[in-house]
């Protein structure tokens, strides 16, 4: 199987990182400012090797929409609520970074003006330029799209090289894990066969945004060692599922 992207050699990319992470197992508290600034240590090193970092934060560690309508509640406006959650994640990471010498920009999708700045795409495109990170917060700015699809959608946007999806486990598998000891992990892994054995990789929507894009996507495990700057700075981890 041909590999266009097989050295990595990114310039530009979008990380996905998990809400639910930011969380100290077993705590009360939602942010753990040790697990963010252990994040945002590995972020700083791919930043000074030259990487130009967008980021994606879920806002699972506050608040799930889909749980909430589940509960009964109106599903709009529980998502718009979880938009709400990713800005204050965003805003965690924009602080550590920035208190670690990082310059960085957070923009949203809904306008939060004494904030944070509107999403702007050339604007979000020319801070990258100028070496900054662009934290991107409240999602798509729409109820009914998760933070997946906002990871594919910016990284289309602003022509980012790959979708690295950080998780708790270290790759795609044929098989849940969890559940079956002989699951196998694949390596590399094409959009069609993820079609073909329904392999789970990221939401259908966001699934469909790069491989109409030929978005290259990295899952990976975010709480292995330094696996965040491995993936930022092309290091091979988890999974690469490309077009070919």
């Amino acid at each position: 199987m041909s590999d266009p992207i097989l050295r990595r050699n990114f310039k530009r990319v979008v990380l996905k990182l998990s809400g639910e992470a930011l969380r100290e197992p077993g705590s009360e508290d939602n942010i753990s400012p040790e697990i963010v600034e252990q994040m945002a240590e590995q972020i700083k090193l791919a930043h000074q090797a030259g990487i130009e970092i967008g980021v994606v934060v879920g806002g699972g560690n506050f608040w799930r929409g889909v749980s909430a309508s589940n509960r009964g509640m109106e599903r709009a406006t529980a998502d718009y609520m979880g938009m709400l959650a990713t800005v204050m994640n965003s805003l965690a990471l924009q602080s550590i970074l920035e208190d670690m010498g990082v310059p960085t920009r957070v923009q949203t999708a809904i306008e939060m003006k004494n904030v944070a700045e509107p999403f702007i795409r050339r604007v979000a495109m020319r801070h990258l330029e100028l070496g900054r990170v662009v934290i991107f917060g409240a999602g798509t700015g729409n109820p009914f799209f998760s933070t997946d699809t906002t990871a594919a959608l910016r990284a289309s946007e602003i022509g980012a090289d790959v979708v690295l999806k950080a998780t708790k486990v270290d790759g795609v598998y044929d098989c849940d894990p969890r559940e079956n000891e002989g699951a196998k992990r694949y390596e590399q892994v094409s959009f069609q066969e993820c079609i073909e054995k329904r392999l789970q990789v990221l939401d259908s929507t966001a699934f469909s945004l790069c491989r109409d894009n030929s978005k290259p996507i990295i899952v990976f495990d975010m709480m292995a060692g330094d696996n965040i700057r491995k993936a930022l700075i092309g290091e091979p981890v988890g999974t690469l599922v490309t077009a070919e």
